[in-house]
């Protein structure tokens, strides 16, 4: 019932810069905050970036610093990612909390930053 279209993943050497982009829709759902987790193998999947329709934004501790994240409409988010490190490796997936009974989940693309 909700549909996303994620782009901005890639490869990128430490030091390295990348952005995420996510939009959502929904012809059943009206959507309130978006954001992204990420979930590297072996790893807990961990909370990164949200921001509110008043666009409020919340970071997990280790990226407040290097990741900004903002939203130009209702549902188009974009993550600025800068001084990456290898431990920022994963696999992104953007989210929507909406008012329908679960969040909504993207597929997810892939972030690998080199040593």
């Amino acid at each position: 019932q909700v549909q996303f279209v994620e782009s901005g993943g890639g490869l990128v050497q430490s030091g390295g810069s990348l952005r995420l982009s996510c939009t959502a829709s929904s012809s059943v759902f009206t959507i309130y905050t978006m954001g992204w987790y990420r979930h590297a193998p072996g790893k807990q999947r961990e909370f990164v970036a949200s921001i509110s329709t008043s666009s409020t934004a919340n970071y997990a501790d280790d990226v407040k610093d290097r990741f900004t994240i903002s939203r130009d409409n209702n549902n188009w988010i974009h993550l600025q990612m800068s001084s990456l490190k290898p431990e920022d490796t994963g696999v992104y997936i953007c989210y929507a909390v909406t008012n329908g009974p679960w969040n909504s989940w993207a597929q997810g693309t892939q972030v690998t930053v080199s040593s």
